[in-house]
């Protein structure tokens, strides 16, 4: 699942808070330069790709905490299946979520 944050801070905070709560089993921060369309102009500046590591059956309680957390009000959150991996990798990301249950 991934998000986008305007500083590398939130970006930080956010997913030290969602892997905390297991909700994720891990997340990667990565810098971009984003190119957007905003109040009627084209607009340019950084910002902070957020994508966590998480299971299917853990998708939606991600995303509520995403948008809790989040400092904008219409965030982007999205998911991309994946629809192959190997067998201990799967298991290492749905082990964190699926304890909670």
């Amino acid at each position: 699942m991934t998000t986008t944050l305007p500083t590398e801070h939130d970006a930080h905070t956010i997913a030290a808070s969602v892997v905390g709560e297991r909700l994720a089993a891990g997340a990667e921060i990565v810098k971009q330069d984003s190119v957007f369309w905003h109040l009627g102009e084209v607009g340019t500046g950084p910002e902070w790709r957020l994508t966590f590591r998480v299971a299917a059956a853990g998708r939606d309680r991600l995303a509520e905490r995403i948008a809790e957390l989040h400092p904008w009000s219409g965030p982007e959150i999205s998911a991309t299946p994946v629809p192959w991996t190997i067998e201990k990798y799967a298991q290492w990301v749905e082990r964190p979520t699926a304890s909670q249950e």
